[in-house]
């Protein structure tokens, strides 16, 4: 019986650990529950997200300091979702959805010859 009760409880905790949390609708002690996101950024999301729910990923970065696109890229790897959506292409480096958001450019080609 013991067993059988800690069987669950580790499920239930497993599950927890991995379910999505989407930013438009998140409590702060949900948002909290994101590795790398404590109680200054949470804070900060909900203050950004009083003026108008996030649209996408460039939204969130453009309207929250402290979020770039490498931690964006980390949020989405651990669970973040804005508007239910994960990161496209959710890596570290230079995410493209959020990049393309910001306003980066690629360097220009060469011209064909």
């Amino acid at each position: 019986m013991f067993r059988s009760i800690l069987a669950a409880a580790l499920a239930a905790l497993a599950f927890n650990a991995f379910a999505a949390v989407d930013v438009n609708k998140a409590s702060q002690a949900e948002l909290q529950t994101v590795k790398g996101i404590g109680p200054a950024l949470s804070t900060k999301i909900l203050e950004a997200r009083k003026t108008a729910a996030f649209k996408n990923w460039g939204d969130l970065v453009d309207r929250v300091s402290g979020i770039g696109p490498g931690n964006a890229a980390r949020f989405s790897q651990a669970g973040l979702t804005v508007g239910g959506q994960p990161l496209a292409q959710a890596t570290p480096e230079k995410p493209a959805a959020v990049t393309a958001a910001k306003g980066e450019r690629k360097a220009p080609e060469a011209p064909a010859k």
